[in-house]
Parts: structure tokens; C-alpha cells; sequence
């Protein structure tokens, strides 16, 4: 595995999530396939989880870790190609990647779209940038249109709590929110769950709130929410902006959100979130506290997902 930016990079997914399984087991197992090795992490934008999970996959494979947030610890970059650089970037993508990729063995970013450009936020600028001046692997920790790691801890997670031979039903539902927020989760999730053969896959939202069909493929879209969580086995939420009407938030009538009622009616469904959430905004804290959620369980296989990345990539650089 040269890269891993986005499911494209995975020659067998089946295999992939095998091998997390067996990773997961012991997560100290290969300590040492890392030592005297770097793992840089850059962060444009916040995070916990990716943070954290990234941090610890690194050093229980025995690298050493290096964490820069850009503009505070390191230079603003520019992206552009054959930029007059005369404006608030300081550096150009081209060199910080050439120089980093002195200094370290693999290099994580992650970064947030614009939301105000679409045909620029779909270019995936700085992760493809930075994936063609690298000179080591390059992970995408998310990016302007994709969130790779996680949808990998998401298939992890439902893997192994189904236990059921015939395939789940998994809906993907949207989720209201008090501002816009990016495509990246729901698009790789959508991506994910439709390259896997044993899972019956379905996407809720209210009109004016479709996906690119990019990701989405032959999902089945429904309009409404509760006629597409029937018989569901695995309900994922997310808040996502309009992608026609890039970055808005189209007016939505209809009560998205999920109360105890549902917990009733739907006793046998595991409840999904990749976190941070707005409790009680866009998930009611009924549902995140129930003993079906998963939300941590997915948390937790953020580090297995990300290990099994770096394994995979210092096993091929032997």
C-alpha cells in the first residue's frame, strides 16, 4: 500500500478487515515493526479521536510520533500550482511536503473543505498535493471530500457485532445540525458500505439534502426517515450540508431526530455516530446512552483501523 486516501487504495477489503481482526488482538504483536521509524501527523483543523488514535496506532507499532498543527506550530501553505505568493501563505505545499518527507516515514494529514467552492473542494487540493510532491506514504486522516480511517473503523465495528448469516441492513441517516458541515464522513461511509457484498445498504435524508452519486451509487435514497430505518439492524447518523446548494442548509420540516420512542420500536438496532456530536441536536441522548450505541466501540477501532494502515505500509517499505 503506496497511499491511503480513500478506498481506491485497498486492493482487498475482505482481507483488510481480516487482517484488523487479527491485529486487534494484540495490539502490541509488532512493537517493533516501526522502531527507528516517524510518524508525522499534520492537522489543518481540529481533532480528537483521529488525533489520539493516530498517536497511539504509531506507537504500539514502535515509531516515533511527530504532531504539527498548521498556522500555530507551522507555516500556512499555499496549494496552488505556479502561484505568485503574495498573499497569507507563507510556504508552498510542494516544499513543506519535499521537506517533510526528509524527517519522517509516513505523513498523516488532515484537513477540512471550504464549503463555498464545490469544484474546488472536490479536487481534494492539499491531499493530492501533498500525495504527489511526498516522498514517503501518505494517509489521509480526512480530507475535503473523504474520511478513509474512518469508514474503515466503521466496518470493523459493524463486522464484528453482526453475528447474524444473513446480511444487515445498515442505514445511513441524516441528521439535523446548527450549522453546515461537510460531506467527508457520509461520503466515504456510503463508499464503504457499498463495496461490501453482504451488507443491504440504504441512505435517508430530506430532499434537498442528496449526496454526490459519485459515493452514493445505487444506494436506495429515502426521503423519510422512519419508512427507511424499517427493520434496520445498523443506523448511522450524520449531519451533512446540501450538496447541490453547496454548503447550505435547505429548510427542513420534518423532526429528524431520533427520541427514547425509537429505542422501543427498534430494540434489536445498533446505533452509530463517528463523534463529536451535538447531543440532543442531532442524536437525543437517549439513544447515544443506550446499550445498543456503538459510538466508542467506533472510537476504539479508530486505532485499529489506523495500525492496521501503518502495518500494512511499514511492511511493504521492508
Amino acid at each position: 500500500m503506496k497511499n491511503f486516501t480513500s478506498l481506491n487504495d485497498i486492493q482487498d477489503l475482505e482481507s483488510l478487515v481480516h487482517e484488523a481482526f487479527e491485529l486487534k488482538k494484540d495490539l502490541y504483536a509488532f512493537s517493533d515493526l516501526g522502531k527507528r521509524k516517524t510518524l508525522g501527523l499534520v492537522f489543518l483543523n481540529p481533532s480528537l479521536r483521529t488525533r489520539m488514535s493516530s498517536i497511539k496506532a504509531g506507537e504500539n507499532l514502535g515509531m516515533q510520533v511527530q504532531v504539527i498543527n498548521l498556522g500555530t506550530e507551522i507555516w500556512t501553505w499555499d496549494v496552488e500550482e505556479n502561484t505568485v505568493m503574495n498573499g497569507s501563505a507563507t510556504e508552498h505545499i510542494k516544499d513543506a511536503a519535499r521537506v517533510l518527507s526528509q524527517y519522517c516515514d509516513i505523513i498523516g494529514i488532515r484537513c477540512f473543505p471550504g464549503l463555498k467552492d464545490k469544484e474546488r473542494d472536490n479536487l481534494d487540493l492539499v491531499i493530492n498535493t501533498f500525495v504527489k510532491y511526498s516522498l514517503v506514504p501518505v494517509i489521509s486522516l480526512e480530507s475535503a471530500t473523504g474520511h478513509p480511517l474512518q469508514s474503515f473503523a466503521d466496518l470493523i465495528t459493524i463486522k464484528e457485532t453482526w453475528k447474524f448469516p444473513y446480511p444487515p441492513k445498515v442505514v445511513l441517516s441524516w441528521a439535523p445540525h446548527i450549522k453546515p458541515l461537510p460531506h467527508c464522513v457520509a461520503n466515504s461511509f456510503a463508499e464503504w458500505m457499498n463495496a461490501v457484498k453482504d451488507i443491504d445498504f440504504v441512505i435517508a435524508h430530506p430532499k434537498g439534502y442528496d449526496l454526490a452519486p459519485k459515493y452514493t451509487g445505487n444506494a436506495p435514497v429515502f426521503y423519510n426517515q422512519e419508512e427507511a430505518l424499517e427493520n434496520a439492524d445498523y443506523v448511522y447518523f450524520k449531519s451533512w450540508s446540501s450538496y447541490k446548494e453547496y454548503g447550505t442548509l435547505p429548510k427542513v420540516k420534518e423532526n429528524w431526530l431520533l427520541g427514547a420512542e425509537f429505542l422501543y420500536s427498534h430494540s434489536g438496532t445498533y446505533w452509530m455516530h463517528c463523534l463529536p456530536v451535538r447531543r440532543n441536536v442531532e442524536v437525543s441522548d437517549a439513544v447515544l446512552d443506550s446499550a445498543r450505541s456503538l459510538v466508542y466501540r467506533q472510537a476504539y477501532n479508530r486505532t485499529v483501523a489506523m495500525q492496521t494502515i501503518l502495518k500494512k505500509m511499514l511492511e511493504n517499505s521492508l
